[in-house]
C-alpha cells in the first residue's frame, strides 16, 4: 500500500461516468492469464484485486454494464467509454476490480499469477510469483459454458 492510513480504495473508468469505493484494502491480488480473461480486458493477463461486495459503493453518475462472459461469471465495464471495471462470481460474496481501474494502483500488489495454462509463450514475466494452473474439474467450472465467442 502506498498509504497505510487510507480507507480502503477508490477507482472508476477513463472517461470518469463509473466510479467506485471499496471500504476495505484488496485481497487475493493476482493476474489471470486464461483465454477468457485475455479476451474480456483486451490484453495478454487481466490484474484483479478481490474486495467484498457488500464494501463497493458505485460513486460515479454511472452504473456499470454487466456481461455474463460465462454460465458462471459476469464482467462489469463502463458502457460509455468500455474500461473493464470488475470479475465475479454472482453466487459469490467476492468481487474483483481490474488493478488499472484503481486510482492508485499501488494499493494492489498481486501474489500469484493463475490460469497460466493460457499464458502466452513469448511473455515473460520473472516475478517470482506462485503459478496456478486452471482445475476444469472443479466444482464451480465443471459444467460451465462460455459465453464468449472465438474464431
Amino acid at each position: 500500500m502506498s498509504d497505510s492510513k487510507v480507507d480502503g480504495v477508490t477507482g472508476g473508468c477513463q472517461c470518469g461516468a463509473v466510479r467506485y469505493h471499496s471500504t476495505m484494502r484488496p485481497e487475493g491480488v493476482h493476474f489471470c492469464h486464461c483465454r477468457m480473461c485475455q479476451r474480456a480486458v483486451g490484453n495478454v493477463f487481466a490484474a484483479l484485486a478481490g474486495v467484498r461486495k457488500d464494501t463497493v459503493t458505485w460513486t460515479g453518475t454511472g452504473r456499470p454494464t454487466f456481461y455474463a462472459s460465462s454460465s458462471v461469471a459476469e464482467r462489469g465495464f463502463c458502457a460509455q467509454c468500455g474500461t473493464p471495471l470488475t470479475f465475479a462470481y454472482p453466487d459469490s460474496d467476492w468481487m474483483s476490480v481490474t488493478i488499472g481501474s484503481l486510482d492508485d494502483p499501488e494499493a494492489a500488489v498481486p501474489e500469484v499469477h493463475c490460469g497460466v495454462e493460457s499464458r502466452l509463450s513469448w511473455l515473460r514475466v520473472q516475478d517470482g510469483l506462485p503459478e496456478e494452473y486452471t482445475d476444469p474439474k472443479s466444482d464451480r467450472l465443471r459444467d460451465m459454458v462460455s459465453h464468449q465467442v472465438y474464431f
